[in-house]
């Protein structure tokens, strides 16, 4: 009988040792909390790649603007006037810009000149884009606005933005589908959008988009 009762009380004391021994619960821990961990340190490196994301297309917006708003070829003995070249130059510096993201592959950027027309209401004169997205603009389209006063600008309804006359604004959308670093099914698709919009700096011929030779290609939406 001893020898049972010794094997008895060396495995009660084992199983006391056992029980009590905390040495491997911190690594019990760790690999129950540690995916965990590394799934939300991952999704914030992905919400942090989409704001920066959307904040390099509204200063692509910003500046697609700025440039159209300077567009003056001319002399001192007519307007100046805009070109296609000239627009497809502000669209060259849009792609070198935007190449980080293949915003060319990616995205779409839609210029419009946004003047009044002869009843003193909003008109859409000229729309040229960039971009392989297709997508059409969400506030009008090349020759809306010819006539009459129906359309009251381009812009968020409520927030519209409106040209005075003898002048125009260079307004201009960005559409673009997000690239996921990580997480692609996890956000889902996106559509970022954005808009900016400037005056123009200084008067210039408001009748067309010219096209002097040497030819450019004309990038119309």
């Amino acid at each position: 009988m001893m020898p049972c009762k010794n094997m008895m009380v060396t495995w009660l004391g084992r199983c006391r040792s056992f029980a009590t021994n905390v040495r491997a619960v911190v690594i019990i821990e760790m690999a129950l909390v540690l995916p965990l961990l590394i799934f939300m340190g991952l999704a914030g490196l992905e919400l942090v790649n989409l704001t920066l994301t959307q904040t390099r297309l509204s200063q692509l917006a910003l500046t697609a603007a700025d440039n159209a708003s300077r567009i003056a070829v001319g002399n001192g003995l007519s307007l100046p006037r805009v070109r296609e070249v000239d627009v497809n130059e502000v669209f060259t510096g849009v792609g070198l810009q935007g190449s980080g993201l293949n915003f060319a592959r990616h995205g779409r950027l839609i210029l419009s000149s946004l003047e009044t027309n002869s009843d003193g209401g909003q008109r859409i004169q000229w729309q040229r884009c960039f971009g392989e997205l297709v997508v059409p603009s969400s506030y009008g389209v090349e020759g809306d606005g010819r006539t009459g006063t129906a359309l009251k600008g381009m812009g968020p309804s409520g927030n519209q933005i409106s040209a005075i006359g003898g002048a125009a604004v260079m307004f201009v959308e960005v559409f673009y589908d997000y690239q996921p670093m990580i997480y692609g099914a996890w956000l889902g698709p996106r559509r970022l959008h954005t808009t900016a919009a400037y005056n123009i700096r200084e008067g210039r011929d408001l009748t067309k988009i010219y096209n002097d030779a040497p030819f450019a290609p004309v990038l119309a939406c």
